[in-house]
């Protein structure tokens, strides 16, 4: 069982080198953008921890098969938890309430014939080529070659000056390029354009073109930019008119030619020709009837609310007529595919190919590459956009894609991701060395392979309700979800941007695309413009949790992870548990993030998931029943230790969310007897409320533990906390409840 196999070190090590780079430990993510996917290293190891025979660490490198297992996941997300159900043989169930997540996660597991696949993504990429290649071309300024190719177009926003009405450019900073992956600074002249290499970011000295003083610093700053030419102060955005113009400034490029004998990135400002191929797609486009074209007006909501006040009023507008142009004809080349599962594959290439297709991406002068649109979990607007090349640039000496955004990128990825389903491995890290070991045996995909014909395993999907879920009692070995984070994506508002592409192109032949959008009043995220409160929240989980419960089979488990900055976002989870008579039996921290993420980094924001382990019968060691918060410190002693064994740092953040783990943990569990379920929401988050405050809550928590840490120490804490302590958890004393 997990309370008593799971391996918290063991797990955080393998967690947090996926979350680095994810897609090389679980390359079916990159079947379609999802939200904050959890490692399915650790999904995997809760998985073995309850069903597989010995120790984790053995069970974890090999073929494992639990044919017969029924799991559900009520809220399936990108799909994860069902993917590693389904790899190591177990029917699945998943029900997610967002079309996109449905379509997605039945993409990822849906079987498909990759070398018919291979042949039409590239006939595909060649129609293309053939259509609009030469609007990605551009003439080489060091060989003169005229058939470089364009990595990324830089644009900056303009607005017409309130006093004068010329253009102003809305720089924020005049640095194109640092000098990381390039050897030297890039600047753009503020007057005249040209860009000029420079070895001093803070002197760049003179544009090599005009003779103008180069600086960093750029002209738009807090929403207010002068006008160079009549010195007048303007305002942005401008909610009242249309969306801001953009003004091509420069190119990244890649030259066959000469590109391997010269250090460092191409850069160039744009030529008459280069400007020529920008307006030539807008003629192109204009003269066009245009049929997979989404017209869908953006509707108002937490996150789209910032595109109104750019004057954004349709998604058409969050794209410039090149890309409108390429996107068209990708979704008539698709629509006109015979196979079904092939045209499917294409059409979610297409969808995810979105996020770098738009005029929201910016470009990143540290890394140099594009910065898709989801990648703050919004729709951050910045000032300087960056449009990839659409077709994508293969470096036919390497092997590999040369930047990122394209057509071939997102084939490539998807190729990777469909051959990890037919041969999954795990990465064995062992005396600084890593290996691939191919797990061979599992697979992940829906019906039989050719050696499970007396075994074929049940894939079921839902785009729907949990709540409204038609489970049969004890069904279910077990549930293993990620649930929505109370108020911190809004994933409707989200993946409508790709939606409205994708309805265009398949919503005829699937029932899924019914409605002109994926928002729904019973999402379970917190949301201000459509009224969604906590106690929403909570009232939704808890009819989900109940459904699930009630499905399962006695003293089966539960486990979800969950975390938050606040402790009351964690009043749900515990009112749900309470509702469903479900008691938790522990409380495991695993690191689920990247620190380095953009939307994490500099927030103080944890990493750390809490795993919440549930049944509704069973037993929990004595040990974790604190009844003090100097008991609390003590157990939290233990985890951070089980966590730097696993070779991570917890921080201030992470200890607070390990704590919140705790205290949810003993809430349900003493106030489970006079737990009154006819009680409003209201009432009942207040009595979790209360118990909380009264035990102490993270403030004494936080206090009884101050003494006892000191980050800098090796080991930590560990010498400083009695022997009760040092002895960890066991279940040779156990409460049965």
């Amino acid at each position: 069982m997990i309370e008593k196999e799971f391996d918290v070190s063991f797990i955080a090590d393998l967690a947090l080198r996926e979350k680095q780079i994810q897609q090389n430990y679980r390359p079916i993510i990159a079947v379609h953008k999802w939200f904050a996917r959890r490692p399915g290293t650790l999904f995997r190891g809760l998985l073995l921890s309850e069903f597989a025979k010995g120790p984790l660490r053995d069970a974890y490198y090999r073929s494992n098969t639990l044919s017969g297992k029924r799991v559900a996941d009520p809220f399936m997300g990108g799909g994860t938890p069902l993917i590693e159900a389904n790899r190591i043989g177990c029917d699945v169930v998943g029900y997610d309430i967002n079309p996109m997540a449905y379509w997605i996660v039945s993409q990822e597991i849906l079987h498909l014939d990759l070398h018919t696949y291979s042949e039409a993504a590239e006939a595909l990429r060649e129609a293309l080529e053939g259509s609009v290649g030469t609007l990605y071309r551009t003439k080489c300024t060091v060989c003169g070659n005229e058939e470089a190719r364009v990595k990324y177009f830089l644009w900056v926003k303009t607005i017409p000056c309130c006093s004068c009405s010329e253009p102003i450019d809305l720089f924020p900073n005049y640095v194109l390029s640092a000098n990381v992956r390039h050897p030297r600074f890039v600047f753009v002249c503020p007057c005249c354009g040209f860009l000029t290499e420079a070895d001093d970011r803070a002197s760049p000295g003179a544009c090599a073109r005009c003779g103008a003083t180069l600086t960093a610093k750029g002209p738009a700053e807090r929403n207010r930019c002068l006008c160079p030419r009549c010195n007048t102060e303007n305002r942005f955005p401008r909610a009242d008119d249309r969306p801001p113009e953009h003004r091509l400034f420069a190119i990244e490029y890649h030259c066959a030619e000469c590109g391997g004998r010269r250090r460092g990135r191409l850069f160039k400002m744009p030529d008459a020709m280069d400007l020529a191929k920008a307006t030539e797609a807008g003629v192109r486009l204009a003269g066009m009837d245009v049929r997979f074209v989404p017209d869908d007006e953006i509707p108002s909501g937490d996150e789209t609310n910032r595109l109104h006040r750019w004057g954004y009023r349709f998604y058409r507008e969050m794209f410039n007529p090149r890309q409108l142009l390429g996107l068209e004809l990708s979704a008539r080349l698709i629509s006109g595919v015979a196979e079904e599962r092939i045209r499917h594959a294409l059409a979610t290439n297409l969808s995810d190919l979105l996020r770098y297709q738009n005029m929201l991406c910016r470009y990143d002068h540290v890394t140099l590459k594009s910065l898709d649109i989801f990648s703050v979990h919004g729709f951050p607007i910045g000032l300087v956009q960056c449009e990839s090349n659409f077709l994508g640039i293969m470096d036919t000496g390497k092997g590999a894609c040369v930047g990122s955004g394209g057509w071939k990128n997102v084939t490539e990825k998807f190729t990777k991701a469909k051959q990890y389903c037919e041969a999954p491995f795990e990465i064995l890290h062992s005396s600084g060395r890593k290996r691939v070991v191919r797990i061979e045996g599992e697979r992940i995909g829906n019906g039989a392979s050719l050696s499970e014909k007396n075994a074929p395993r049940s894939v079921e999907l839902h785009c729907a309700d949990a709540a409204t879920a038609e489970l049969p009692q004890g069904s279910l070995d077990a549930v293993f979800t990620d649930p929505p984070y109370f108020g911190n994506v809004q994933y409707a508002e989200l993946m409508d941007f790709c939606y409205v592409w994708l309805r265009r192109l398949v919503g005829e032949s699937s029932d899924v695309f019914a409605g002109k959008t994926t928002r729904n009043s019973r999402e379970l995220t917190g949301n201000e413009n459509m009224g969604r409160g906590i106690e929403h929240f909570a009232s939704g989980l808890s009819s989900v949790f109940q459904k699930m419960a009630a499905a399962l089979k006695k003293g089966a488990p539960f486990a979800f992870t969950y975390h938050h900055n606040l402790l009351e976002a964690y009043f749900p989870i515990a009112m749900a548990m309470l509702d469903a008579g479900l008691v938790c039996s522990a409380s495991i921290p695993c690191p689920a993030e990247m620190g380095a993420s953009i939307h994490i980094s500099g927030t103080g924001s944890s990493i750390v998931d809490t795993v919440f382990v549930c049944r509704s019968t069973g037993v929990v060691s004595r040990k974790l029943l604190a009844s003090t918060p100097e008991d609390i410190a003590g157990l939290m002693i233990q985890d951070v230790e089980s966590l730097r064994e696993g070779k991570m740092k917890p921080s201030p953040g992470d200890l607070r969310c390990i704590a919140y783990g705790h205290l949810i943990r003993l809430a349900v569990w003493n106030l489970r007897k006079g737990w009154v379920f006819s009680r409003s929401p209201t009432q009942k988050l207040s009595s979790v409320a209360c118990w909380l405050k009264t035990f102490g809550g993270w403030p004494e928590v936080e206090r009884a533990l101050r003494p006892l840490q000191s980050v800098e120490e090796t080991p930590p804490f560990a010498a400083r906390v009695s022997d009760n302590h040092l002895k960890g958890v066991e279940y040779n004393d156990e409460v049965t409840f």
